[in-house]
């Protein structure tokens, strides 16, 4: 039997895993006004998960051999538990979206720029989206209230209350 948005647990679970995706992939969406209602109070989880982790690194000094075999002595860096769990944590309530060849780029290049990259909306919210909010909850004093919504009336065929959710 359908709950929630007409549709059942599944069914509904996986409509907000997409939309969140694309939600923190483009920064903005279109949808209903009842699913944009849903999707902020998830979508706003997931940031204040990466918020309070995004900067949980553990660094460690490494021991490797160059081409001529010389041991060189690198400083490498890792997530550490908390962030390891948030990202474990929000991969699993997203969907993985893979980076966008650019127009005049090569094959080669593209390949080039994202071979470091596996989850890329995940490193996405981890470096672009998290410190910025990070930086405006410290500026303002207050956490959350990371989207918005703008009603735009009634869709045309089939008079659905149709809104923007953006990530502010």
């Amino acid at each position: 039997m359908p709950g929630k948005l007409g549709k059942t647990t599944k069914q509904r679970i996986a409509l907000l895993r997409g939309q969140a995706s694309q939600l923190l992939w483009y920064g903005k969406i279109e949808t209903t006004a009842a699913r944009a209602k849903e999707l902020q109070s998830y979508v706003e989880k997931l940031i204040t998960k990466a918020i309070n982790t995004y900067d949980d690194v553990v660094e460690y000094d490494v021991i490797i051999k160059d081409k001529k075999g010389k041991e060189v002595k690198t400083t490498s860096v890792k997530d550490g538990p908390k962030k390891l769990a948030a990202r474990r944590a929000i991969i699993a309530k997203t969907y993985d979206l893979q980076e966008i060849k650019a127009f005049n780029e090569s094959k080669k290049d593209y390949k080039k720029r994202t071979e470091q990259i596996k989850h890329p909306l995940v490193e996405k919210l981890f470096n672009e989206i998290a410190p910025k909010y990070a930086q405006r909850k410290e500026e303002l004093g207050q956490g959350g209230g990371y989207t918005r919504i703008y009603l735009l009336g009634q869709r045309r065929g089939d008079a659905a209350e149709a809104a923007i959710i953006e990530l502010v």
